[in-house]
């Protein structure tokens, strides 16, 4: 590096009237020659001018030696008020449930300095830094923590703030190799919390696989004060959420899940305050008139405000968890998630891991016309939705979003599936029958011992439409196809799933035979591979008809063993 002023920089170079040949005759110019101009911060000979020094440029630094960073000094405030609002509710139960002693709010006041003494201790011993070939952090006081993980197995980017870092601009970025084991927990970093802009550049730079870029990058990385190496050219948007697709929250059954949670907290607030509810005043009220109500009434009033709820619950869940969802593909190859309403999350993944996508429709959900888009790639998993490549949305946006992350006109995830054997479909019905004819009969013993009544019995054989429908349903939704790059393979009634895995990644074949599938001719053949959940079966296929598909979809790969066979 050169310094304003240095004898030896080179000064700007200066042009003039320039000659060629030989020289013009003349005589020759009488005197000393004078000096030529001094271009200026440029010396000739002698001290160099009095001028303002240049402001120094910015320039490469060794990202092995540069300084360790700390996380951001905001989370000293964000950690002592998410801490404090998981122990609120039960300080609020002691302080109501045993009185307000004075030793009571002295040891809550002890509690809430205990909290942010903790905090500071974490900031001030946590380290990280990004060198050119790891992500190391280091932290804890009395049981310290060095753990350090290879830029080259890094997989995944998650950037999450909830509605208390969004108020200081703050997020958790997590990296790892994607990993779900135990193990595995290991190669996954927190840093808990940096600022908005630097989780941002953090994404851009450890998604990035050129070592020198990523070096220069990671020595600066990017703060709200600072400059970033390189703007980030905008994301193509290939989804993005709209208004309509609220219709089909009700058909997730997360409303229920949500009803579920909100009414076990509020029977666990009320048996902690030692209250039955059947002595407050509304719900008195309510099992009063219920006991002058006829009964066809109360069932119909029921189940209208089960449905108002339910509607109600799934819509507020949508909106939570999908609000202001965008999928982009960004400028360094990755496809890019961001979602959430009170918690932020964005979630990155490069286009070289993906290995095909996963259409999954639920029972209601695709009753509806609706489905959901999930990636199949290595290192990202499949829990937490970081799979997510769409929320539920009608069918053909599905396949949309298929078709374009795997950058082909039409989705595989379409094409004409081949039926498996007949015999397939009687191992569906006999599975799905006999469960409800072994209860139906349990229940006939029960009622004629004088054990149980005899409806539920009546109940029990009700049932058993509905499970040759679904028996039927299954077999149906049974099938698979190879197409010039894709295995397709679909299955499940309760949940169908439609699977595009790419030939390519396929790294092996399992094949198992229950006895009565060896009975049968029948095989369930597992395509290993390490993307997504690691295996995907073709259920009940024909045994020489998966022994082909095998050898088709990844000639050579099991070729030795059935000439050794």
């Amino acid at each position: 590096m050169t310094t304003p002023g240095d004898p030896t920089t080179p000064g700007p170079i200066t042009s003039g009237p320039i000659t060629s040949g030989p020289a013009a005759p003349g005589p020759a110019a009488p005197g000393p020659v004078p000096p030529a101009p001094v271009a200026p911060g440029s010396s000739a000979g002698g001290p160099p001018l009095d001028l303002p020094p240049m402001p120094p440029a910015r320039e490469w630094v060794d990202p092995a030696q540069q300084d360790w960073r700390r996380l951001d000094p905001r989370m000293l405030a964000v950690k002592p008020i998410t801490e404090a609002g998981k122990l609120l509710l039960p300080a609020v139960l002691v302080l109501v449930v045993g009185g307000t002693d004075r030793w009571k709010l002295w040891a809550a006041l002890a509690g809430g300095g205990l909290l942010v003494v903790a905090g500071v201790i974490r900031w001030a011993t946590t380290r990280y830094r990004i060198s050119e070939t790891h992500v190391e952090l280091h932290s804890g006081l009395f049981f310290r923590q060095q753990r350090s993980v290879p830029r080259d197995r890094l997989r995944t980017v998650d950037a999450t703030s909830d509605v208390v870092h969004r108020l200081f601009g703050l997020s958790v970025v997590k990296v790892g190799t994607g990993r779900n084991d135990k193990v595995g927990e290991e190669d996954e970093l927190t840093l808990d919390a940096v600022s908005a802009a630097e989780a941002e550049h953090l994404r851009q730079v450890l998604l990035r696989r050129t070592p020198g870029t990523a070096a220069t990058a990671g020595a600066e990385a990017a703060t709200p004060e600072q400059e970033t190496p390189a703007e980030a050219e905008p994301g193509e948007v290939l989804a993005a959420f709209r208004p309509g697709w609220l219709r089909f929250a009700p058909l997730t059954l997360s409303g229920l899940a949500a009803m579920g949670a909100l009414t076990g907290t509020a029977f666990q607030v009320l048996n902690e305050l030692d209250v039955d509810p059947v002595h407050l005043g509304p719900l008195r009220a309510v099992a009063q008139w219920l006991e002058r109500t006829p009964l066809p009434l109360i069932i119909a009033i029921v189940v209208v405000v089960l449905l108002v709820v339910l509607t109600a619950g799934a819509m507020v869940l949508y909106l939570v968890q999908f609000w202001g969802f965008t999928l982009t593909r960004e400028s360094d190859a990755t496809l890019r998630v961001r979602r959430g309403l009170l918690t932020t999350r964005s979630v990155s993944l490069e286009e070289d891991r993906l290995r095909g996508v996963r259409i999954s429709e639920p029972l209601l959900l695709r009753a509806g016309g609706g489905a959901k888009c999930a990636a199949v790639a290595t290192g990202l998993g499949t829990g937490a939705g970081s799979d997510t490549l769409l929320p539920p949305a009608p069918r053909g946006d599905a396949h949309d979003v298929a078709a374009t992350v795997l950058a082909v006109e039409t989705a595989p995830t379409t094409v004409r599936l081949r039926r498996h054997p007949r015999i397939a479909r009687r191992r569906r019905l006999v599975r799905a029958v006999v469960p409800v004819l072994a209860l139906a009969a349990a229940l006939g013993v029960g009622a004629a011992t004088g054990h149980v009544p005899y409806w539920p019995c009546w109940v029990a054989l009700a049932l058993l439409p509905v499970a040759v429908l679904l028996g039927l349903d299954r077999y149906r939704n049974l099938g698979h196809a190879l197409t010039e790059r894709y295995l397709v393979v679909r299955s499940g009634s309760l949940v169908r799933q439609t699977v595009a895995l790419q030939r390519t990644g396929i790294v092996g074949w399992r094949m198992r035979q229950s006895p009565f599938q060896r009975l049968s001719g029948l095989v369930t053949l597992s395509a290993v591979t390490a993307a997504g959940e690691g295996a995907y079966e073709v259920t009940d296929v024909d045994l020489g008809d998966g022994v082909a598909l095998a050898d088709e979809a990844v000639p050579g790969l099991l070729r030795p063993f059935l000439e050794t066979s």
